[in-house]
């Protein structure tokens, strides 16, 4: 059994995030992952402890020197770099600020770069464009231009980061691979392919050398358009070049475009030359990525043999029992699935209701309803509380299970416990208004369609007809309509995640 990978965006995604933490160093880990272990009679380990991103963090500088400890200037800089790295971009600002309004630390202009970009994340471009003017030119050197231009980019600000890069040239700021980088990885994402090779071309006009990243920029940008000879050239290319030291992600892009193309076996070979070259902090990212991949192309044996490899690194992550989870329901495992679940529910150090919510949407899709209902009650049961999205997978397995009833009130506690953003599947609300309008219930049709409207996120278009639901006799034929629109809600529940 195969499972071509078709445009996967999943995928892509999290190989377009390696990219982006060898690019954007802010962007490595999230705030979910963070650890608290520092010793607690460290500032860093107070300030790790402090984590509600709401509170000021001064406070607990303050105590500090009110106990009469200091603190090296060095020491905060690292802070602020475990901060970024953590994604406590508020945090790390506020000490930042602090360092140079409250005490008399010498200000460097890679901590001005820091702080530039650290204004761009916590209160928007506008404001960090102002910061930036407010440099005065003589003190505005390459450090503090790379980071606006990296704000332009994060921002996907094409225009601004043109102009900025242009001054850069003027400047003869530009003298790496690294502000070209930046501006690759740029039209790669806004799909502006056609400027790629222009860019390397003036590169090389310019005597600046191709690093690995901007090798693996243009390997993904061939892969994610389906440019299959030229992923190959390049690679080919790569290879034979003694500059560039070929790393896994290269070989785990090509064999994404392979998966992608159905050519099942070079994606192979490409997964086990990748294999051969994962080291270092990042080899879970790495190991969780083949799990998706082998799953992709079918071979349930190499996503076990990937996963005991990745269970004997001694890290026990959520990503990736969610990897092998969802792995397993690719291939309608169920007991394999139900084993690794068990697993992480044994010994997690971290609740993550995804983890959960994977299992019950199995279930539903399957119509295991009682299943699946029976994991919403052991979440109540250990003391946590199921999601919106928890409830709409139960919703979906009750309407597979012709359990309508219950499929209402669980689609009513789905709206009712949701957050911004959040939409329910189309499908399982308009089974549900059909089932209550072939009852006769139009107050609760009613009621239903009222808290849809005030409580969930869909779109203009989606909403106009909603509004419109209340004044027609049978309100559910507007509801097929947003179907037939492709007027999308939440998730497809029959969609292996």
């Amino acid at each position: 059994m195969k499972f071509l990978l078709r445009s996967n965006p999943n995928l892509w995604r999290r190989g377009h995030l390696v990219l982006r933490a060898q690019l954007f160093s802010t962007d490595a880990l999230t705030s979910s992952s963070y650890s608290s272990s520092a010793p607690i009679g460290t500032l860093y380990g107070r300030i790790s402890r402090s984590g509600n991103a709401e509170l000021s963090i001064i406070p607990v500088l303050e105590k500090w020197f009110e106990e009469g400890k200091d603190v090296k200037q060095s020491e905060l800089l690292r802070i602020i770099k475990q901060l970024r790295k953590y994604r406590r971009f508020k945090h790390a600002l506020q000490i930042s600020q602090w360092m140079s309004d409250q005490r008399s630390y010498n200000i460097s202009p890679g901590d001005v770069a820091i702080r530039l970009d650290l204004i761009s994340k916590v209160h928007g471009l506008d404001d960090a464009e102002k910061y930036f003017n407010s440099i005065p030119d003589a003190s505005r050197g390459y450090e503090i231009y790379g980071s606006l231009l990296n704000c332009y980019a994060h921002n996907k600000c094409l225009e601004k980061a043109e102009g900025i890069m242009q001054k850069m040239k003027e400047l003869q700021f530009v003298k790496s691979a690294l502000s070209y980088n930046v501006m690759l990885n740029l039209y790669s994402q806004m799909g502006k392919y056609e400027k790629l090779d222009i860019l390397m071309q003036e590169m090389e006009e310019n005597g600046i050398d191709c690093d690995l990243f901007t090798f693996n920029i243009r390997l993904n940008a061939y892969a994610v358009s389906s440019d299959i000879e030229g992923m190959e050239k390049l690679l080919m290319k790569m290879e034979a070049d003694p500059c560039i030291k070929v790393d896994y992600h290269a070989y785990v892009v090509a064999a994404k475009a392979y998966l992608k193309a159905g050519l099942i076996e070079k994606a192979l070979t490409m997964l086990k030359r990748s294999e051969k070259l994962i080291q270092g902090f990042s080899k879970w990212l790495a190991l969780e990525m083949l799990i998706t991949l082998y799953a992709a192309a079918g071979n349930k044996a190499e996503v076990y043999r990937v996963w005991n490899w990745y269970k004997d690194i001694g890290r026990f992550l959520n990503s990736g029992y969610m990897c092998m989870i969802s792995s397993l329901v690719k291939f309608d495992d169920m007991d394999g699935a139900e084993k690794i679940w068990e697993e992480w529910d044994s010994g997690k150090k971290m609740f993550d209701i995804r983890i959960p919510n994977l299992m019950i949407g199995a279930y539903s899709r399957r119509g295991l309803w009682e299943k699946a209902e029976a994991c919403i009650n052991r979440i109540i049961d250990s003391g946590m509380e199921p999601d919106a999205t928890s409830w709409d997978h139960l919703a979906a397995g009750y309407r597979v299970g012709k359990q309508m009833e219950k499929a209402v009130e669980a689609i009513k506690k789905a709206i009712s416990t949701s957050k911004h953003g959040w939409k329910p599947s189309l499908n399982t609300l308009n089974t549900c208004l059909k089932y209550l309008e072939s009852q006769g219930d139009m107050e609760a049709v009613e009621e239903l369609l009222k808290m849809v409207k005030e409580q969930c996120h869909f779109s203009p278009g989606a909403t106009d007809k909603l509004s419109k639901f209340s004044s027609q006799k049978n309100p559910t034929t507007s509801l097929d309509q947003m179907e037939d629109d492709k007027i999308s809600g939440g998730e497809d529940e029959f969609k292996d995640k």
